[in-house]
């Protein structure tokens, strides 16, 4: 509805979580890179608490998406299993052989099995568990007992523990004391303060497609601050309301009278769970060492950021996926709408394409390439990027940018023109066009790099433009 109206590709609050939507504000970014390095580097179990709405969910799902290929991710969303229902269900994720009614001993001993192979291998196996503060205390237990499987040096399963505040209860608890003892890593989602939730909006917005100036006035922020406590649901709900609002009343600015129409519309308790405090306090995302100690100094850098970091300002980041969902809003028309203002015009890019990299002579373009090419610049760079995907071995690392519908590929042929107007080295930038996942995708990806690390190094040394895009590591193989 409103998104012609404020110039959208898709709706910017929705609340189910959309990674290309995570914000990295707020000491989220920070936590997430500690996670990954507790995840990857630690033997210990790791937990992650925070309110109702504060992002655990997102924040699991980028974990998922940014981790090495060599982890096995197995993910359990139900926090009701028996103590055997869960060694089933990570089996069944395992897609282990095994017998039907197999007793759990035999179960037990087949998941060991299949972890020292994939050890082995030099894969590692994750088990991500959310919700857990509503398990069973028997499957608590169980949870404890699967992290006493290992080699004579290793540990060969990581869990990760996502819940509310009330997990902190139940690990407090004496008959837990062994399975909180195991926990070496603690990771804490705070609610946003008002200067984050400015920033919150805005990148949303612009992740979205929104190119103009805020449309949130200081006293929409206040009210939105005071009515959502900072959590990210409620902020999304309300500014989604919002928006609503002020295209109702044909008003490119949200200002008291639109808050005060999407707070009537809202259904929120006075406040939030026991976890919250107020969310016009300073950030202080706790991470505290267990049984075993973080020896590695990039792990206390990183720790330090998570401690110490400012949150960073929003960039503007490229257009997201056209995916139009009406929202789900009943709030009265404040005024009689008229014609809905134009979206605003971004401004054409230079047309000449950059110095292809120095690669062997292209060669011709796959029919699917063909049929999805959309411009000249992605057209060649489609060709020679196929050049240098044949040749580069699958242990490399890159830096994806950009990743987009095959409907969407005119945002390919602008981000190129926009990159090469920015002054960005294009001999790093390349193109590729993957049906792997089932649906036909572009994606935009940079450099080449011989591990993860050295890939991670490389995004502060990138041009505004290419670092607004958030970008991660992956391997080579992943395009395979």
């Amino acid at each position: 509805m409103y998104l012609e109206h404020f110039g959208l590709n898709e709706a910017p609050f929705r609340i189910t979580p959309h990674t290309d939507f995570f914000f990295d504000g707020a000491n989220r970014g920070a936590t997430l890179d500690a996670l990954i390095y507790a995840v990857t580097h630690d033997e210990g179990i790791v937990k992650v608490s925070g309110e109702v709405g504060s992002g655990k969910t997102m924040l699991c799902r980028v974990l998922m998406e940014r981790l090495p290929d060599t982890v096995t991710i197995i993910y359990l969303a139900n926090p009701s299993l028996s103590r055997e229902d869960i060694l089933y269900a990570i089996a069944d994720e395992l897609r282990l052989n095994l017998p039907e009614n197999a007793r759990t001993s035999a179960v037990l001993r087949a998941l060991q099995d299949h972890l020292i192979k994939s050890f082995s291998e030099g894969r590692q196996v994750v088990v991500l568990i959310d919700e857990a503060h509503a398990m069973p205390a028997e499957t608590l237990e169980e949870i404890r007992l699967l992290s006493n499987l290992e080699t004579n040096r290793n540990k060969l399963l990581q869990l990760v523990l996502f819940g509310q505040p009330e997990l902190n209860d139940v690990l407090g608890r004496s008959d837990m004391r062994q399975l909180k003892e195991r926990i070496t890593h603690n990771f804490g989602l705070e609610p946003l303060v008002r200067d984050d939730i400015s920033n919150y909006l805005d990148f949303r917005m612009r992740a979205a497609g929104y190119r103009g100036p805020s449309v949130f006035a200081p006293i929409a922020l206040k009210m939105i601050a005071q009515t959502s406590f900072g959590l990210t649901r409620r902020i999304n709900i309300l500014a989604d309301k919002a928006l609503l609002a002020a295209f109702s009343a044909n008003s490119h600015q949200i200002g008291a009278r639109e808050m005060q129409a999407a707070i009537r519309d809202c259904d929120f308790s006075d406040t939030p769970g026991k976890g919250h405090e107020s969310s016009q306090r300073p950030h202080n995302v706790w991470i505290t060492a267990g049984a075993t100690l973080i020896g590695a100094a990039v792990a206390t850098v990183i720790v330090w950021k998570v401690l110490m970091a400012p949150a960073p300002s929003v960039p503007s980041a490229p257009s997201a996926p056209s995916v139009p969902t009406a929202p789900s809003a009943s709030i009265a028309p404040v005024a009689a709408p008229t014609a809905p203002a134009a979206a605003p015009v971004i401004p054409a890019a230079p047309t000449t394409p950059p110095a292809a990299p120095a690669t062997p002579t292209p060669a011709a373009p796959t029919a699917a390439e063909k049929q999805a090419a959309s411009g000249t610049l992605t057209t060649e760079y489609l060709k020679t990027s196929r050049i240098w995907l044949d040749r580069t071995p699958n242990d490399r690392w890159f830096l994806q940018l950009v990743a987009k519908d095959e409907s969407n590929r005119n945002q390919i042929e602008a981000f190129l023109h926009g990159a090469t107007a920015a002054g960005a080295n294009m001999g790093n930038v390349r193109v590729y066009f993957s049906e792997l996942s089932g649906k036909p995708k572009y994606g935009i990806i940079y450099g080449e790099f011989p591990n993860r690390a050295a890939a991670l190094a490389a995004v502060k040394t990138l041009p505004p433009m290419l670092k607004a895009t958030q970008p991660y590591p992956r391997q080579v193989i992943r395009l395979r």
